[in-house]
């Protein structure tokens, strides 16, 4: 009897003993748990970045701290040693927007990040980071919304683009790999054919990943072999194959030399018309940040607009102010207005009126969203838009000054 009772006794302490392990062992997971957490939150990513005083007229170097776990931002001016902005939380600023070269936006101060902080941010950030181009070819530039998006989901970050003709010997240049080929004249013939639109597209691998996106040269073999594949949806054969991408690093500096060069010439012509029934449009920088190029882009093509000119801009104040003069002292949110405005890159556009029941100013819709969205609710600025300030694009109010808008973009800030 005394057997079976000690027996009962030590499996009781058995039991008890387990849950005891079993709760330490819950314990020291929660503990790492928090420990990481912890980790997580404190990690954070430092880049050397500029800002031009304009009432000092000089340039501004500083710290900037980003700190992914709570998207916390934090400065420190370089040259005077000391905290010019405290930890604090910043919406607007994403992991995505941190590379070298780019703009962004700290609260209304557009800094340009000229280095890596520290080489750990450079080891995280900077060790696969690539620019690539993608050109979109004649037989595509109609499809040009829905190539983005592609773009866009992809995680591709757009930095530069630019619709443009090439010359016959600007078409030579850019096939200059094709020289012994049977095919060249027809290359030639094809690409000099009608517009194409150039861009600048940047993440990890972006040239392999960029060839994956754009499937088999010979689009009828991409539709068997990769039916999701730009070239399969877009494409018709072997020459007209909705776009390009360079095979590697070289070929990528190359022929992004070609269309955006760094010697500050312009580069292939832009196609605007400056015709009569010409007026602007630009792509503000909140919409272009959220992704919403390639949808406004497929919105005005669906409406029955074209699109004669694009470009890419990343303006200063000091051109936004000249632009936005018309409404300096005529529009309360004249400030605001011009902080957007040059807070991140836009994207400005030639619209042909060519649409005969509706203007385009009609089809962007009243300035305000929420007033757009009661109102027009099929308008751009009721679809797109966000705020009075953050409408998503600007058109040109008054039909005589579209040429002017457009030549201020393709003319002046082109030059």
């Amino acid at each position: 009897m005394k057997t079976i009772q000690n027996e009962e006794v030590e499996r009781e302490r058995k039991k008890s003993r387990t849950k005891r392990g079993e709760g330490q062992t819950s314990k020291i997971q929660e503990g790492k748990e928090r420990n990481l957490q912890g980790q997580n939150h404190s990690e954070r990513f430092v880049f050397i970045a500029e800002w031009y005083d304009p009432n000092a007229s000089l340039f501004r170097r500083y710290e900037l701290l980003f700190y992914p776990g709570d998207g916390s931002v934090e400065m420190h001016d370089v040259k005077n040693h000391r905290t010019f902005l405290k930890r604090t939380k910043y919406e607007d600023l994403h992991l995505e927007d941190l590379f070298i070269g780019n703009k962004v936006n700290i609260f209304s101060r557009q800094l340009v990040l000229l280095d890596y902080g520290d080489q750990y941010t450079a080891r995280q950030l900077g060790s696969r980071k690539e620019k690539t181009l993608a050109l979109i070819k004649p037989d595509a530039v109609s499809k040009v919304g829905e190539i983005i998006e592609i773009i866009n989901k992809a995680g591709f970050t757009l930095t530069k683009l630019k619709m443009m003709t090439l010359s016959r010997k600007e078409a030579t240049d850019f096939h200059i790999d094709h020289q012994s080929k049977p095919f060249l004249n027809e290359l030639i013939q094809f690409i000099t054919s009608g517009p194409i639109i150039a861009m600048e597209i940047l993440r990890d691998d972006a040239i392999c990943e960029w060839k994956r996106l754009l499937g088999p040269a010979n689009s009828g073999l991409a539709r068997t072999d990769a039916p999701g594949s730009i070239r399969a949806l877009f494409g018709t054969d072997g020459i007209r194959n909705a776009a390009h991408g360079p095979d590697s690093f070289a070929c990528a500096a190359r022929e992004m030399e070609l269309f955006f060069p760094s010697s500050g010439v312009c580069g292939p012509a832009n196609t605007a018309r400056f015709t009569n029934c010409t007026t602007c449009c630009i792509v503000k920088p909140h919409a272009v940040s959220e992704g919403l190029l390639g949808k406004i882009l497929m919105a005005v093509r669906d409406a029955g607009f074209e699109i004669s000119a694009m470009q890419m801009y990343n303006m200063d104040r000091v051109n936004v102010e000249e632009f936005y003069e018309v409404y300096k002292g005529v529009v309360s949110e004249y400030n605001e207005m011009v902080t957007e405005m040059y807070s991140g890159p836009c994207v400005a556009m030639e619209i042909q009126q060519t649409n005969p029941t509706m203007t385009f100013r009609e089809f962007c819709g009243p300035a305000d969203p929420e007033i757009a969205r009661h109102l027009r609710p099929g308008t751009l600025r009721a679809i797109f838009g966000k705020t009075k300030i953050q409408n998503a694009v600007h058109c040109t109010d008054l039909p005589e000054d579209g040429i002017l808008e457009v030549q201020y973009f393709f003319k002046i800030l082109d030059n």
